[in-house]
């Protein structure tokens, strides 16, 4: 998919999610081969701006629609993750085992739930509503994960 079809794309979903008019987002390209994403956006919350970035080198993501509407989504929950993200850090210690913990679950399930949320209007309003594997690929079998794990009997 060339950048020009990507950028068509963009410009749909940040209509059809209704994050523009209300913010100011702006589509950058990553051409440095080290980064890891695919895709990821920086966000000014106060002044309503945000630049989502692609990784225009070496995308995991075989779906870059999928990715697209994946990394919006979080524009759409950054208010939610604001606040949770500050009940951290003002109910446990920085740093605390207690505090560690609370961000492992938090982030974990606001990934979980902004991927189902991008996943279920990918299938309503894609072009492209084949979901990406590529960090499927990436990771270890099931049978991987538990070898060496001692039987309890």
């Amino acid at each position: 998919m060339d950048r020009a079809e990507i950028t068509r794309l963009f410009e749909k979903y940040i209509r059809k999610l209704r994050i523009t008019p209300a913010w100011d987002v702006r589509l950058e390209w990553v051409e440095n081969p080290s980064w890891k994403k695919t895709g990821d956006f920086k966000i000014d919350c106060d002044d309503r701006k945000a630049i989502l970035m692609l990784n225009a080198v070496n995308p995991t993501q075989e779906n870059i629609e999928e990715v697209i509407v994946h990394e919006l989504m979080h524009i759409k929950m950054y208010p939610l993750d604001q606040v949770t993200e500050s009940l951290i850090t003002n109910c446990f210690e920085e740093g605390s085992a207690a505090s560690n913990f609370a961000y492992q679950q938090f982030f974990t399930a606001l990934e979980q739930t902004v991927e189902e949320l991008a996943k279920c209007f990918l299938l309503e309003f894609g072009e492209n509503q084949e979901f990406s594997y590529g960090r499927c690929r990436k990771g270890k079998s099931f049978n991987d994960l538990y070898e060496g794990l001692k039987r309890i009997d």
